[in-house]
Parts: C-alpha cells; sequence; structure tokens
C-alpha cells in the first residue's frame, strides 16, 4: 500500500460516519460504480459547511444526489441547495433519493446541461461545489465567479485526476490529454485570479477550495 493510501486509511479510520441514509447510499454507489465524494472529502466539506454556515448553495454535478444530500444534511437547517445534472439515467434515481431521505423541498434538481443553467442563474449562492465534467471547469468559472457573492466559497473536486495532471501531457495518454490541460488550465487560473483566494489540497483526488476576496 503506497504511504498516501496509508494516510487516507488511517485518517478515515477516526471518521464518524453519516447518517444512515447516506452511509447506504454510498454502499450503493460503491456497488454501482457511480462515482461520489470520497470520505476524505465528505469530512472537509462538512468542515466548511460548519464555518461557512452558507444559506444558498449551487452544485454542479449532482450524479445520484449523494453530496447534495450530505450537504443538506450537514448545512445549516434552512439552507436551500441547487443542483445541476444532465446524465438522464441519473436524474430519477437523485430524485427518489432526495425523497426517500425528505429532502424534496429544500434541493432544486435542475435538469440539463450546466452551462446553460449557469447562463440563466441570478444567484447569489455563497457555497459552490463542482464536481462535474472535469474538462469543463475552466468553462464553467466565468459564471460561477458572477453568480458569487464576496466572501462566497467554491470548493472545486477531483482536480489532481489521480496524480495525471501532475505529469507532463506527453506521458498521459493521447485520449486524457484535454483534461489534462484543461485542468492545468484551471488551477492556474485559480491561484492567479485577482478575484479569489486558492488552496490546493491533497484531499481525496484533490480538491481546490476558494473565496471570493473581491
Amino acid at each position: 500500500m503506497k504511504a498516501e493510501n496509508r494516510i487516507s486509511a488511517f485518517i478515515n479510520s477516526f471518521d464518524t460516519g453519516n447518517t444512515p441514509f447516506l452511509d447506504e447510499l454510498e454502499q450503493f454507489a460503491i456497488r454501482t460504480n457511480v462515482p461520489i465524494i470520497r470520505p476524505e472529502t465528505q469530512s472537509l466539506l462538512k468542515l466548511l459547511l460548519a464555518m461557512k454556515e452558507p444559506e444558498e448553495v449551487l452544485e454542479v454535478g449532482t450524479a445520484i444526489g449523494f453530496s447534495a444530500l450530505l450537504m443538506s444534511e450537514y448545512g445549516p437547517e434552512n439552507c436551500k441547495i441547487t443542483t445541476i445534472e444532465k446524465y438522464e439515467k441519473r436524474i430519477p434515481l437523485a430524485k427518489e433519493n432526495f425523497k426517500k431521505a425528505g429532502k424534496e423541498k429544500a434541493i432544486l434538481l435542475l435538469e440539463g446541461d450546466a452551462s446553460e443553467w449557469l447562463s440563466k442563474l441570478a444567484g447569489p449562492y455563497d457555497f459552490i461545489f463542482m464536481d462535474a465534467a472535469k474538462g469543463q471547469y475552466i468553462h464553467f468559472l466565468p459564471d460561477v465567479l458572477r453568480l458569487m457573492p464576496v466572501g462566497g466559497i467554491l470548493i472545486s473536486d477531483n482536480v489532481l485526476q489521480d496524480g495525471n495532471v501532475m505529469e507532463s501531457r506527453f506521458a498521459v495518454t493521447r485520449r486524457d490529454r484535454t483534461i489534462h490541460g484543461r485542468m492545468r488550465e484551471y488551477l492556474y487560473e485559480l491561484k492567479h485570479n485577482e478575484q479569489l483566494q486558492t488552496a490546493i489540497l491533497p484531499v481525496g483526488d484533490g480538491v481546490t477550495v476558494s473565496v471570493k476576496k473581491r
């Protein structure tokens, strides 16, 4: 086992888990190969939610609704969550999971392409979680910045791409070069954009936490 895997396993051994429904949903996702946020990222999200106490949350990438439900469960009681998903096969599952958890009134699911929805939304959203098509993050960013108030937090997941982002573009497979280039561009923009203060964290598959400062 690699050192970083041993460290993650050690840290996760202290985790107290989530609600029974979320734990059950996580196991379902693992069995059916649905990508959801890793335990380390779950812990980070819960910490940031406790610190920020957001009123309006925007999630880009719903999948089967696990992270939206986690944010609804561990965010403030009256927190409203808007989440976007375009994969038709997962939308009914997400809606069903929101209903089973009793969260259908707290979570609004927007069906369709994130680029189109982001251009239509007015916001503001004081907490934004990006977990959609990784190669599109850089294209989503202008609208995301428009939707964030000063002091708003942007969390982006899977930014290290299992370490591929660190490699030369010639060291990754040809089919991965576009996402490799776009993710590097995204990370550079987050760190150099004058509106943002960003930390790149080796949590899970890589997470960035950005605060809009101006």
